[in-house]
C-alpha cells in the first residue's frame, strides 16, 4: 500500500511568493489499485510524482510503500527502492539510440547486475505481451512513438516493482496511439496486481482507473472533467504521430 501523508514541497523563485507545488497531500493507493490524477501544466503533477519516487524530499510530510518510508531513506537506499522496488514511466523516451529494443528494455534488469542474456531472456515475454515481438532487433529509430513507449513500459516492468509511476505516458500519442497504450500499461498492470499512480491530461484514462482526483495549485480535489477538459484545451502541445 502506498501512503501519503500531508505532503508539502514548496519552490521560491527570487524574492517572490513561494511556488506551492505539493500542498498538503494525503492519499493512500491499495495493492493493485489504480489511481489517476489530472492537472494542468503547474498544477504538481510531475512533483508529486517525483517525492513518490524519491526524486525529490518533501519540505514536511511522509511518503510510505509498505510501511516503509520512503521519504526518509538515504541517497543509496532511495537508488535501491528505484532499481528495485518502483516502475517510473515518463513522457519522455529516453531510450539509447545505438542498441535494439530488448536491451533498451532490460537496461534496469542489467542496472541491478544480472548479465545481459539472461535481461533479454527476462524481459522477451514482456515486451510479447505489449506487443513487441516483431520489434525485438529494432533500433528506437525504427519504431513509431507508440512503440518506443511500450519499450519505455517494459523497461520500468522489467524488475516486478511494487509500485508503478506513470507520468502522461500519453502525452506525445495521438488518441487511437493513446488508448492502444494506456490498454496494455492498464492489462499487463492488473494482471500483475501492481499498484499504480498515473498522472495525465488525457481524458481517457479515467475509464481504466479506480479512482480519479484532480490537482490543483498543488492540493488534491474532485474530480471535475468539464474543467480539466477546458483546462486541457489550453495546454495542449502539437501532438505526434
Amino acid at each position: 500500500m502506498l501512503e501519503l501523508r500531508e505532503i508539502v514541497k514548496h519552490y521560491r523563485i527570487g524574492e517572490g511568493e513561494p511556488v506551492r507545488a505539493v500542498d498538503g497531500v494525503s492519499l493512500t493507493v491499495d495493492e493493485g489499485e489504480l489511481v489517476a490524477l489530472y492537472g494542468p501544466s503547474g498544477s504538481g503533477k510531475t512533483t508529486l510524482l517525483l517525492l513518490i519516487a524519491a526524486l525529490l524530499a518533501p519540505d514536511s510530510g511522509s511518503v510510505s510503500l509498505d510501511g516503509c518510508e520512503i521519504s526518509a531513506l538515504s541517497d543509496q537506499e532511495a537508488a535501491r527502492y528505484r532499481l528495485h522496488e518502483l516502475g517510473f514511466v515518463r513522457q519522455t523516451l529516453n531510450l539509447v539510440g545505438g542498441i535494439d529494443a530488448i536491451d533498451n528494455a532490460a537496461l534496469k534488469l542489467m542496472g541491478i547486475g544480472m548479465r545481459a542474456r539472461r535481461a533479454r531472456e527476462q524481459v522477451t515475454p514482456l515486451m510479447d505481451t505489449l506487443g513487441l515481438e516483431d520489434r525485438l532487433r529494432h533500433r528506437p529509430d525504427q519504431l513509431s512513438m507508440g512503440e518506443r513507449q511500450r519499450v519505455m513500459i517494459a523497461r520500468a516492468l522489467s524488475t516486478d516493482p511494487k509500485l508503478v509511476l506513470a507520468d502522461e505516458p500519453t502525452g506525445s500519442l495521438d488518441s487511437r496511439r493513446g488508448k492502444e497504450v494506456l490498454e496494455l500499461l492498464t492489462g499487463v498492470c492488473r494482471e500483475r496486481g501492481l499498484t499504480v499512480v498515473l498522472v495525465t491530461h488525457d481524458p481517457q484514462v479515467a475509464a481504466y482507473a479506480d479512482r480519479v482526483y484532480a490537482l490543483r495549485d498543488g492540493q488534491l480535489v474532485d474530480h471535475e472533467p468539464e474543467q480539466e477538459a477546458a483546462s486541457m484545451m489550453c495546454c495542449a502541445g502539437p501532438v505526434k504521430r
